[in-house]
């Protein structure tokens, strides 16, 4: 990790010939096509990221003030949910990168108005009635006026019957589509049917894949993703065979060649950081380790993973809604990874759910200081986050928060894709995808 960190900071210091410190990324601005076209041919030229409009200096970005946030002042609270401490877990992370941000937010960034944030949280498990429990524990705290979700998957319908439409949920990425209908909910990322659908452009417009085999275990978060990119392949005229496994598997050999892994064109192991490693094992096991055509989600570039394959994440190609850590060309990557090294561990950093729950927090702390302490409510908070435009800090260039009548809450469906060479080396292959057309 250290060594990636070296090479994206002097990347992009040479790009930009600006410095950046953990206390004040500095600004920098490198080109960029922006581009929406779905040609993967441009999409891969230029800058990685949000381009020129990545966000560089967060004390700009979150509308804050350099310092300390007044410990003598009334803090401010955020509801956080995520789904952890079970046997499935979509984002265990995502805590750590929430954690993360506030507290360089309250050491750097001035708090909120000058009042220090908090988080208030709740972790669902396994049961469908947590979501509920967490639901009326937010709602029966006055002092909480917006919640943040991270990677959760079991008990989210419960969750909102529970907190009403009042409450505004800011999402990084959402799990199920079940967020994506919500009027009081603003995925700022984008959910799993929205972003994975760039598959199928990715499969006939970079690979020119005829053919496709699609794995994943049978849980919940990842079974909606897989459906998400079946039908993105289906979409683009790809043949896809997909199948599921028990979770509890290891040997994934047989499902493998179940699928038609062998002779497909495109191999998509998609689950839960769990599965990963057994997955990859049984995938060199075949063969099978042509790092273009195994395409995933980037679920699998997680610590623990590279700690069961010897230290090193599978050599695959990863589809990213997000910035991915340690990109040199992503000019808002440096600004990221600075703080990180302060505030967050080594292991934790690069994981794309630490990434994505850092920026939630930034940009909730910013609509808060927008609005002003004095004026802090769920209804002003809402207000904000429907009418943002972005960038978002770490994502994709521009928001288009309600423009898919179908999903509402929904504000990007870009996916970026990178093949990874081993030892911490990413080459972006296409850049902002979006679904089939």
């Amino acid at each position: 990790m250290a060594a990636i960190a070296a090479v994206a900071l002097a990347a992009a210091g040479c790009g930009s010939g600006a410095s950046t410190t953990p206390g004040s990324p500095s600004s920098s601005s490198t080109s960029s096509s922006g581009s929406n076209s779905n040609s993967a041919a441009n999409a891969a030229q230029g800058s990685g990221g949000a381009g020129s409009q990545s966000i560089t200096n967060y004390t700009t970005y979150t509308d804050g003030k350099a310092g300390k946030a007044d410990p003598s002042l009334s803090p401010v609270y955020v509801g956080w949910l995520n789904q952890q401490g079970g046997s499935q877990a979509i984002g265990p992370l995502a805590t750590n990168g929430a954690q993360m941000a506030v507290s360089y937010i309250n050491a750097k960034l001035g708090g909120v108005d000058g009042h220090p944030l908090k988080l208030s949280t709740c972790f669902i498990t396994s049961a469908e009635e947590e979501g509920t429990t967490c639901g009326q524990q937010f709602a029966a705290n006055n002092k909480i006026d917006v919640i943040a979700e991270g990677g959760v998957a079991i008990g989210i319908q419960p969750f909102y019957s529970s907190i009403g439409s009042k409450t505004p949920v800011i999402v990084g990425v959402a799990a199920t589509p079940t967020d994506a209908v919500q009027p009081n909910a603003v995925i700022l990322f984008g959910d799993v049917t929205h972003v994975l659908g760039p598959f199928g452009t990715y499969a006939k417009d970079v690979l020119h894949a005829k053919t496709a085999a699609l794995v994943y275990p049978d849980i919940a978060g990842i079974t909606q993703g897989a459906a998400a990119i079946e039908a993105g392949l289906k979409a683009a005229g790809v043949t896809v065979k997909a199948v599921g496994y028990d979770e509890s598997q290891t040997d994934l050999t047989g499902t493998l060649i179940a699928a038609g892994a062998q002779t497909a064109n495109m191999v998509i192991p998609y689950s839960d950081s769990s599965g990963c490693v057994n997955l990859a094992k049984s995938l060199i096991q075949l063969g099978i380790t042509d790092a273009k055509k195994i395409v995933s989600a980037p679920l699998c570039l997680n610590g623990q993973v590279a700690a069961g394959l010897g230290g090193d994440f599978p050599i695959w190609t990863y589809a990213i809604a997000s910035s991915l850590f340690g990109d040199p060309t992503d000019p808002g990557m440096p600004a990221y990874m600075a703080v990180a090294k302060t505030y967050s561990t080594p292991a934790d950093a690069p994981d794309p759910w630490n990434i994505v729950a850092f920026s939630q927090i930034l940009t909730i702390d910013r609509f808060m200081n927008e609005i002003g302490y004095s004026h802090l409510s769920a209804s002003a908070i809402l207000a904000k986050a429907k009418a943002f435009t972005g960038p978002v800090a770490l994502g994709a260039p521009s928001l288009e928060c309600g423009e898919i009548p179908s999903a509402p809450a929904v504000c990007n469906d870009r996916t970026q894709f990178f093949q990874y060479k081993g030892k911490h080396v990413f080459v972006k292959v296409a850049g902002w995808l979006q679904p089939p057309s």
